[in-house]
């Protein structure tokens, strides 16, 4: 399995044409430009959110163009740590223009997840990019996949999650 990086996987937002989706399933991510703006958010420090910036600017390019980038991140209650982090994080990328909704895994229904389960990019249904995780939790990078129908068995489920998943203003954290 070859695998590309964030970086390469990022430049994915320049290729797609109506919708960009995410489906997010772990309640803590081991991502290494993260590590520092989540140790301040520990201690309480102020983030000014200079290492998110290439992020929110992509979104705002994507999103201006007249293109969507919606996520569900599916999640335990109570939340960890880091997903305290994210949800605090999430209304810089909403202001930018991603759409992001709440799913917490108690309400997730009774579904077999495609692709192993794990997270995962969806491309105009066409594309699909699978995260791929060490044994630590860290991203090891992104694969690539157009088979048919694991695209099709993705999309059905965002369709589903989507549906059921909770906006993030009406979302209170656990």
């Amino acid at each position: 399995m070859e695998l590309i990086t964030p970086d390469q996987r990022d430049e994915l937002f320049g290729t797609f044409s109506r919708d960009a989706f995410h489906l997010e399933l772990r309640d803590q991510y081991g991502v290494t430009r993260e590590e520092g703006p989540f140790a301040r958010w520990l201690r309480g420090e102020p983030d000014d959110l200079t290492w998110l910036q290439p992020w929110l600017a992509r979104v705002r390019m994507v999103t201006a163009a007249g293109r969507t980038v919606r996520r569900v991140r599916v999640i335990t209650e109570p939340a960890s740590e880091y997903i305290r982090w994210e949800h605090a994080l999430t209304p810089a990328t909403v202001e930018a223009g991603e759409d992001i909704r709440w799913l917490p895994r108690h309400r997730m229904p009774a579904v077999e997840l495609p692709v192993g389960g794990d997270d995962w990019w969806l491309f105009d249904d066409r594309l699909l990019v699978v995260g791929r995780f060490g044994e630590d939790g860290r991203v090891l990078g992104s694969e690539l996949v157009t088979d048919p129908a694991a695209v099709a068995r993705c999309a059905d489920v965002r369709d589903l999650l989507w549906a059921l998943a909770i906006p993030h203003h009406e979302y209170k954290l656990i």
